[in-house]
């Protein structure tokens, strides 16, 4: 069965050797890079899960970019059509932010745009988002970003999804919204926001099948079926370790195809 992995980076030594992501390097054994990681290194990666199409983010924070939209956009060239771009914003500069980001979706081909609230410390409800989510379902692009607390040493207050998604949703309906990082502690709060709007998914980055929530899994295996897309995180976890023991959440065929392919596919419009 073919995967689609919806949260994923390929690593630059600028990216891979942050500060901020020592306690990551210290869970996971993330290594540094002394030089740029080939391209196809990551493609092996995938491959080796069956992972179809991966989603692969540029990274933008207050001090610039970690991994820039043509970075990515030459990681997908290189990729052989296993990657697909998810475009990066600069928040502080609303306007340019937006016309990078149609110049991301219209001349790159990118699907999505990414924003990692912790990284600027600024919860998705601040005025400086809004310019950005207009633009997203003007162009047909879901806005992707993360809940639940921080693996980097950085404030986790900017991750609930109640209220910080629950309002955007509110005042985007329009908008679809994928939440990465499953929310956790906060999961039953994100699967409620879920429910509550309908273009509002989750998807399980950061997180290997073990170490789902019991709340997460009963949610995946039951109402949530179409509202759940798998994620890895790579290059911090790889698809193969993320998806060990899939097997064991019980999940009928029809779930798992729509978790590990279709939801993905679907939503954005693969």
């Amino acid at each position: 069965m073919p995967v689609i992995d919806a949260w994923m980076q390929h690593p630059t030594p600028h990216f891979a050797n942050q500060e901020m992501f020592e306690s990551l390097r210290r869970w996971t054994g993330m290594e540094r890079l002394d030089k740029p990681l080939p391209v196809e290194v990551t493609v092996a990666a995938l491959e080796a899960a069956d992972v179809e199409i991966g989603l692969a983010s540029a990274w933008y924070g207050p001090q610039g970019p970690l991994i820039d939209n043509d970075e990515v956009a030459e990681f997908v060239e290189r990729s052989g059509g296993r990657l697909r771009g998810v475009a990066g914003a600069d928040l502080a500069r609303p306007m340019p932010a937006v016309r990078e980001l149609r110049r991301a979706v219209q001349e790159l081909g990118f699907v999505a745009l990414r924003v990692v609230p912790w990284l600027w410390e600024r919860a998705p409800t601040d005025r400086l988002y809004y310019p950005l989510y207009a633009a997203c379902v003007d162009l047909g692009v879901p806005f992707c970003t993360q809940v639940g607390h921080t693996g980097p040493l950085r404030p986790s207050e900017t991750g609930r999804p109640i209220p910080y998604i629950d309002q955007v949703a509110l005042d985007f309906p329009e908008l679809t919204i994928v939440c990465g990082h499953i929310g956790y502690p906060w999961t039953t709060e994100m699967i409620a926001v879920a429910d509550k709007h309908e273009n509002v998914f989750i998807d399980t980055s950061a997180y290997t099948v073990g170490r789902y929530p019991s709340e997460l899994v009963a949610y995946l295996r039951g109402r949530g079926r179409r509202k759940v897309l798998f994620g890895s995180n790579y290059p911090m976890i790889t698809p193969s370790r993320a998806l060990e023991h899939l097997d064991g959440l019980g999940l009928d065929e029809e779930t798992r195809e729509l978790f590990l392919y279709g939801n993905a596919r679907r939503v954005f419009a693969l």
